[in-house]
C-alpha cells in the first residue's frame, strides 16, 4: 500500500509538471516577471536570513530539544501548567527575539516537541515575529505613535488569546500527548550541568541570533544606531561566550547529539520553507516589484476602514512574508498611497506573524486542522481589531 501510495503520488507530481510545462505562458512578460521574482526572492532570503538568522535557530532549537529539562518544560509550558505563568512567558519572550515568522519555526518546534502546551507553544510562535522591541520603537517613530502603540497592545493580547483559544479547542487531544511514553523517550535523569551553566550557554545562542540581526534604526534612535555600530563586536563576544560553554562543559557525545538534532530540524523545515518562498516571491514579489498579482490592486483593496479592507489587509498579510522590520517601509509606502490606518494595523498584527512559507512549516507540525484554526484566529481578529482602531482612533 506504501509502494502504491508513493506511485501514485510521483505520478501526480509528473503530471503537474508536465501540465505546467504544457500550459503555463512562459513567454508572457508577466509570468516570466513573476517566475524571476520568485528566485529573487529566495536569493534574497538565502543571502540575508539563512546564515544569521536560520542556522543560530536551527542550533538553539537542537539545544532545546536535546538538552532543556523536559518536565521543566512541561511544568511551566505544558497544557496543565499555571496558565498565568505559561502565556506571560510566551507572549512576552519575542520582546528579546527579533525574528521573523520563518525564524521562530524552529524554536517552536523545539520548545513544542519538548512537551509545550499547544497554547503556549502558539503564543510563542504569534509572539516572537510580532513583538520586538526594535520593530514596536520603529513603529511608534515611523508609522506614528497611536499605531506604535495599537501593535504593542494589540500584539500582546493576540498571543495571550490565541494560545489559551487554541488550548481550550484542542485541550484533550493536546493533553493526550502527556501520556504518550514516545514523549519522555529522552527525558534526562540527572542534568549533567546546572541552571546557570545551561543558562548561560542558551543566553549565548540568543545573544548571538539577537545582535547578528540588528537593523539601523531610521531617525534618531542613536542608542540602537550605537549598537548597530557594534553588533558584530557583541556577536562574537556572545561566540566566545559560548565556545568557552562547549569546550568547558560539554561532552563529544552530547555535542555530537546536539549537531545531529539540529540537522533534522533543518532538514525538516528549510525544504518547505524555501517553497513556500518561491511560492511566495511568484504571487506577490517582493517589496517595491510585482509579482503575478499587481501591487496597485492590493493598495486599492485597502483604502478607507471597511471590514472588507481590514480583512483583505490582514489575509495578504497573512500570506506575504516579512523579514523582521520589512513591514515598517512596505506600510509606509501603503500609507502613503492611501491605505487606511485601519488595515495598517490589520497587516501590522497578521502579517509579521504569519506567511506562505511558515504556514507551508506550521502546518507539518501541527496538521492543517490547527493550522487552519490558527490563521483564521490571526486573520479574523486583526481584522476586528484593525475597523475598530480605523473607527475609533
Amino acid at each position: 500500500m506504501i509502494k502504491f501510495l508513493s506511485n501514485n503520488k510521483k505520478l501526480a507530481l509528473f503530471t503537474l509538471i508536465f501540465a505546467s510545462a504544457y500550459f503555463i505562458p512562459f513567454d508572457n512578460a508577466i509570468i516570466t516577471g513573476a517566475i524571476t521574482e520568485a528566485f529573487m526572492m529566495l536569493s534574497d532570503y538565502a543571502r540575508e536570513h539563512v546564515l544569521f538568522c536560520l542556522v543560530p535557530a536551527f542550533f538553539i532549537a537542537g539545544a532545546i530539544t536535546v538538552f532543556l529539562n523536559q518536565q521543566a518544560v512541561i511544568k511551566y509550558l505544558g497544557p496543565k501548567s499555571n496558565k498565568f505563568i505559561a502565556y506571560s512567558v510566551a507572549s512576552f519572550s519575542g520582546a528579546i527575539l527579533a525574528v521573523c515568522s520563518c525564524t521562530v519555526l524552529p524554536l517552536f518546534k523545539g520548545i513544542y516537541k519538548k512537551g509545550a502546551g499547544l497554547g503556549p507553544a502558539v503564543s510563542f510562535l504569534y509572539s516572537g515575529p510580532a513583538i520586538n522591541i526594535l520593530a514596536i520603537v520603529l513603529s511608534a517613530k515611523i508609522l506614528g505613535f497611536k499605531l506604535g502603540a495599537a501593535r504593542v497592545i494589540g500584539a500582546i493580547s493576540f498571543a495571550f488569546i490565541i494560545g489559551l483559544i487554541m488550548h481550550f479547542i484542542f485541550r484533550k487531544e493536546d493533553e493526550a500527548r502527556l501520556t504518550d511514553d514516545r514523549m519522555f523517550k529522552n527525558i534526562d535523569a540527572d542534568m549533567p550541568r546546572n541552571l546557570f551553566q545551561n543558562g548561560l550557554y542558551m543566553a549565548s545562542m540568543i545573544g548571538i541570533l539577537v545582535f547578528a540581526n540588528w537593523a539601523p534604526a531610521k531617525g534618531s534612535l542613536s542608542a540602537w544606531d550605537f549598537i548597530f555600530h557594534y553588533k558584530w563586536y557583541i556577536s562574537g563576544g556572545f561566540a566566545l561566550i559560548l565556545v568557552f560553554s562547549l569546550i568547558k562543559w560539554f561532552k563529544k557525545e552530547e555535542l555530537k547529539e546536539w549537531t545531529v538534532s539540529t540537522r533534522d530540524f533543518a532538514l525538516q523545515i528549510l525544504p518547505l520553507l524555501f517553497g513556500g518562498v518561491l511560492v511566495s516571491g511568484f504571487l506577490l514579489g517582493r517589496p517595491g516589484h510585482e509579482g503575478i498579482i499587481p501591487s496597485e490592486w492590493i493598495s486599492y483593496l485597502v483604502g478607507g476602514n471597511s471590514i472588507q479592507a481590514n480583512f483583505f489587509a490582514s489575509f495578504s498579510g497573512a500570506l506575504m512574508y516579512f523579514a523582521t522590520l520589512t513591514e515598517i517601509p512596505i506600510l509606509q509606502g501603503l500609507l502613503g498611497s492611501g491605505m487606511g490606518e485601519g488595515p495598517a494595523l490589520a497587516l501590522l498584527l497578521a502579517g509579521p506573524s504569519l506567511s506562505l512559507p511558515s504556514i507551508i512549516v506550521i502546518a507539518s507540525e501541527l496538521g492543517w486542522e490547527k493550522t487552519s484554526v490558527y490563521i483564521a484566529l490571526v486573520v479574523f481578529m486583526s481584522t476586528f481589531a484593525g475597523w475598530i482602531f480605523g473607527t475609533f482612533i
